[in-house]
């Protein structure tokens, strides 16, 4: 059997990790003096109550290779196969960290690590397409063969309430931040090659949720998509854009999740987006 691993900062729809068998290795999560496993020490809401209360922003740091080591020795025999997918390697140390378990680990287990270029929903879709492609006989040259189209195609547009958690975490560009900040403007950002970048300002949240779909039909116009809804305490706003897309869009698959603690740590809470790759080519 392929073990699948997927770090905490990939988003999964409710039920994926059970039904495709999904292990999920926290990210780190440091309030001051505290640190926290990310879905294991700290789940969503005791998140956002700390950051209300403490009036910080925390930082996160990638699990260390011992930790990677210790969590695919928890999952997996001795001789199995580990499929081990990760935020992109330009955001975070995540993917190197892997990559120095797997050489540790070199003669003992297989464990293939895969740099997602992305982060979300996207690291979530790739791990359900493995499973299944897996369950169907494809081999695990033609499953990163998938994951590469994937990854290649991949959309994800997000608005952010506030820049501050970007402009402090060192995520989006510093003078950006700073302008967008004192503008008092929405910012749309994209992932473009592996990287968070600022794709405009504009000044409401209603044209920054329109850009967001607008963006996304100018990429894939009637082709089939699937599909994720993404929000950082926001469910109000990730439901409304849920029911645009619906008909906006030709999809085969749409989900709504939580943005991952991982990720709202530095972009923050009322960030909303759409994480979307065409279909074809499967």
């Amino acid at each position: 059997m392929l073990h699948i691993v997927i770090d905490s900062a990939g988003d999964l729809a409710e039920g994926w990790k059970e039904k495709y068998q999904i292990n999920i290795i926290p990210i780190n999560i440091h309030f001051g003096e505290n640190t926290y496993l990310d879905g294991v020490d700290i789940k969503f809401e005791d998140f956002y109550q700390l950051v209300d209360k403490s009036g910080t922003i925390p930082k996160t740091s990638q699990p260390t290779p011992q930790q990677f080591i210790e969590f695919y020795k928890k999952i997996a025999n001795p001789g199995d196969l580990i499929l081990s997918v990760h935020i992109t390697s330009k955001l975070s140390g995540t993917f190197e960290s892997a990559q120095l378990a797997a050489r540790e680990l070199e003669g003992e287990y297989q464990v293939l690590t895969f740099d997602s270029g992305s982060g979300s929903a996207a690291m979530g879709y790739m791990c359900r397409e493995a499973r299944l492609l897996e369950q169907a006989g494809r081999t695990i040259d033609q499953i990163i063969q998938r994951l590469r189209y994937i990854r290649e195609h991949i959309s994800i547009i997000l608005t952010l309430n506030t820049l501050d958690y970007a402009r402090m975490s060192g995520r989006v560009n510093t003078l950006q931040a700073a302008m967008a900040s004192m503008l008092n403007v929405k910012p749309v950002i994209i992932l473009k090659d592996g990287v968070l970048e600022m794709a405009d300002k504009v000044r409401t949240r209603r044209k920054s949720l329109e850009y967001i779909l607008d963006l996304t039909y100018k990429r894939f116009g009637n082709r089939l998509l699937d599909m994720a809804v993404v929000h950082a305490r926001d469910k109000k706003g990730g439901e409304g854009l849920f029911e645009i897309v619906k008909d906006k869009f030709n999809l085969r698959n749409l989900i709504m999740t939580d943005l991952s603690l991982a990720v709202a740590a530095n972009l923050g809470p009322g960030t909303v987006g759409i994480v979307a790759y065409p279909v074809e080519g499967h």
